[in-house]
């Protein structure tokens, strides 16, 4: 199946009052295991790369980029290819060229107007070119980089009346808010500010996107659909999911030597917990 645009997924799932579930690409099993999981469920997904990823990859976005293509183009059900938290201008600027139809370009650590003013270059380039723009306001938090932040401290939170000017000067195509999920989390205890979720869907009138969502539980993902949010991104729980399997099957059998046999474990659980995410989005 040819690639969809990521716009025309977001597009369709904010239409259905549905969510649409993106997966983060780090080897060729993640990207197998999310066309996998998303074949069994019978649900659309993305796949999207980040510059975390690129960075592990040498730098080198073509190669990893290409590979996920192929796996999204081979699948039975529709998928699109997504640049995740792109920081570099450059790599903003390679994501037209290999295949992408959308970017999150993410200035969040700047000041907002900083964050405003650099977001409005980078949609004006981007929509020059096709591509649907993503960007962040609010502090998520939980990256590798970031400081320690509390989740759930309201100070981190997106602000209504920041977003609707935010979203009005930038043009950007979806929003990334801050409602009470991390980057990175190791449980599924998170919860949600729905009441502001509501608030910003009423108020900036583009899809709204929610990062952090590995440990955000099932009933708290569907709430938040329903209460506006659409975009619902998935790395950590795949990486759980692999790690796991491996180290399962590396107990069990020390001995191995040969990476196949732990990897096709690792690959299965990565797809379960694909279409687990994606019946959970999908329901709202």
């Amino acid at each position: 199946m040819p690639l969809v645009s990521t716009g025309e997924l977001v597009t369709a799932a904010m239409a259905a009052r549905r969510g649409i579930a993106a997966f983060h690409v780090i080897t060729l099993e993640h990207a197998e295991a999310i066309a996998a999981g998303a074949e069994r469920a019978g649900i659309p997904a993305i796949l999207q790369i980040s510059e975390n990823a690129v960075r592990f990859h040498g730098g080198r976005l073509g190669a990893v980029t290409a590979a996920a293509a192929s796996v999204a183009r081979a699948a039975s059900v529709p998928l699109s290819l997504h640049l995740d938290h792109v920081e570099s201008v450059e790599l903003l600027r390679a994501a037209p060229g290999v295949g992408f139809s959308s970017v999150m370009f993410d200035a969040s650590k700047l000041s907002y107007a900083d964050n405003l003013k650099a977001t409005a270059e980078a949609v004006r380039w981007g929509h020059e070119r096709g591509i649907w723009v993503e960007a962040e306001l609010g502090a998520v938090g939980g990256k590798d980089s970031d400081p320690a932040l509390d989740a759930h401290d309201p100070d981190v939170r997106t602000d209504p009346w920041e977003a609707v000017v935010f979203v009005a000067e930038t043009g950007v195509d979806a929003l990334a808010v801050a409602v009470g999920s991390a980057h990175a989390m190791t449980s599924r205890t998170a919860t949600l500010d729905h009441v502001l979720i509501g608030a910003l869907r009423d108020a900036v009138g583009v899809p709204l996107v929610l990062h952090g969502s590995s440990r955000v539980p099932d009933t708290e993902i569907r709430r938040a659909v329903r209460s506006g949010m659409v975009k619902v991104n998935v790395g950590t729980a795949l990486n759980w999911a692999c790690t796991n399997a491996l180290l399962r099957h590396l107990a069990t059998h020390p001995d191995t030597v040969d990476p196949r046999k732990y990897l096709v474990p690792a690959r299965e659980a990565m797809a379960g917990t694909v279409a687990g995410f994606l019946r959970a989005v999908d329901a709202g």
